[in-house]
């Protein structure tokens, strides 16, 4: 018995050894399988925060997260009820060896640094929130949030990756005026805005919001990642093309617009969109015909209003194949201030990432900018299909697997992706 205990002591460090050595890496499935999507990028993000790099498996499960084993990684899973499984060394060079097959549209990324985020949000409480920010707290994701004053003072080099929070860059307060103009929020909001601007030595609010938005674009240009959603794409680029034209009207800054701004545009300085009429109705929740909200309304409704996810190949196209990846290639829609793109609006340069071809609106796009990339997706909150202003926020524990989120967070992941090079 001595002897057989004995043996048993001697033995037990290869045992533990040879168990170790067929652990050795964390996968978590990004499919069916997967107990909380959106949790599993604050997973990814918590290891790229400890400096340890992750493969991300394109269109593998669902687009899932190879990680070299380690203690803190499981307990972070298990502590955010996050699905994964121990594998072997062997098992996972089978698995990179089967994505790495030609004819198979997969492709591995490296994930290789946490990016320091961003999020373009006003500091004054507004009635409505912002579906990046619910999600990356959820996710437990860390961002900083700042606003005009931090945007014009020069923060935004400090920073990888971009999120406009649903804002008006054109200086017409998201066009509320015609429904809310008495409310509180709006006064005050008027009233904060206007206060930046003479700080600044801008006379009009529009003059501040195109100085904040030109200082986007030259992130971007330098190699900054913006991402936006909801009336934040279409007025960006509206602003940019209206340098200089006043196309506001007299209750948004003192003055009529100018009668010959259609004509002044410059559709040259925008990101995306090109030959757009603006709405100079202040009484039409719509600042142009990007925006395809209106009419859609009598084509679609929440049962049938869907977009769907382009299938890139892998390998080639890698960066609209990472910023499409999900459990499914069918999105529910989802409305809001700008819901949908006019696709005939779109420049030749954008690359499309959803749609809904059967009435001819685009839903997710993206495209570069010298240096930097940007990407807008319609709508404002994934989960919430006709969001109003004052509704409470989502509660996100109860969509754990929101695909619509997922195109949220696999932007907030995109600034740490490096490609290898393919092997001749």
């Amino acid at each position: 018995m001595k002897n057989l205990i004995k043996k048993t002591i001697l033995l037990l460090p290869f045992l533990l050894f040879s168990i170790n050595s067929f652990a050795l890496y964390i996968l978590i499935p990004m499919d069916e399988t997967q107990k909380n999507h959106l949790k599993a990028y604050g997973i990814a993000y918590f290891v790229l925060q400890h400096n340890q790099e992750v493969s991300w498996l394109l269109n593998y499960k669902g687009g899932s997260f190879l990680i070299k084993y380690d203690a803190q990684i499981e307990k972070e899973c298990r502590l955010r009820d996050v699905s994964f499984n121990n594998i072997a060394d062997i098992q996972a060079s089978q698995i990179l060896t089967d994505i790495a097959e030609p004819e198979v549209n997969m492709d591995v990324v490296k994930l290789q640094k946490a990016p320091k985020i961003a999020v373009y949000s006003p500091k004054n409480k507004l009635p409505w929130d912002d579906a990046v920010t619910l999600v990356l707290t959820y996710a437990e994701i860390p961002y900083d949030v700042i606003y005009d004053e931090e945007v014009l003072n020069g923060v935004l080099p400090i920073y990888d990756w971009l999120h406009l929070h649903h804002e008006d860059f054109t200086g017409q307060y998201g066009k509320f005026w015609a429904n809310y103009r008495n409310q509180n929020w709006y006064i005050q909001d008027v009233q904060a805005n206007e206060e930046t601007a003479a700080k600044f030595g801008y006379k009009k609010v529009s003059q501040l919001k195109l100085a904040v938005a030109k200082k986007i674009k030259d992130f971007v240009a330098g190699g900054g990642f913006m991402f936006a959603m909801c009336s934040a794409p279409d007025s960006f680029d509206i602003a940019l093309a209206a340098e200089g034209v006043d196309i506001c009207d007299v209750m948004f800054d003192g003055d009529p617009m100018d009668p010959n701004a259609q004509k002044m545009l410059d559709y040259s300085k925008c990101f995306a969109f090109k030959d757009f009429i603006i709405e100079t109705n202040p009484y039409k929740y719509q600042k142009s015909n990007i925006d395809v909200t209106p009419q859609r309304t009598r084509l679609v409704n929440e049962k049938n209003d869907l977009f769907v996810l382009f299938d890139f190949s892998a390998k080639w196209d890698w960066i609209p194949t990472m910023l499409t990846q999900s459990h499914t290639n069918i999105i529910k829609g989802f409305m809001g201030q700008s819901t949908a793109f006019n696709k005939n609006l779109l420049k030749s340069n954008v690359v499309v990432l959803g749609e809904n071809k059967s009435i001819e609106e685009v839903r997710y796009i993206h495209g570069t900018f010298l240096k930097g990339t940007w990407t807008f997706l319609g709508g404002h909150d994934p989960e919430d299909y006709q969001h109003y202003v004052g509704d409470p926020a989502t509660e996100l524990n109860l969509f754990p697997n929101s695909a619509g989120y997922r195109l949220i967070l696999n932007n907030i992941l995109f600034p740490a992706a490096k490609k290898e090079k393919q092997k001749t």
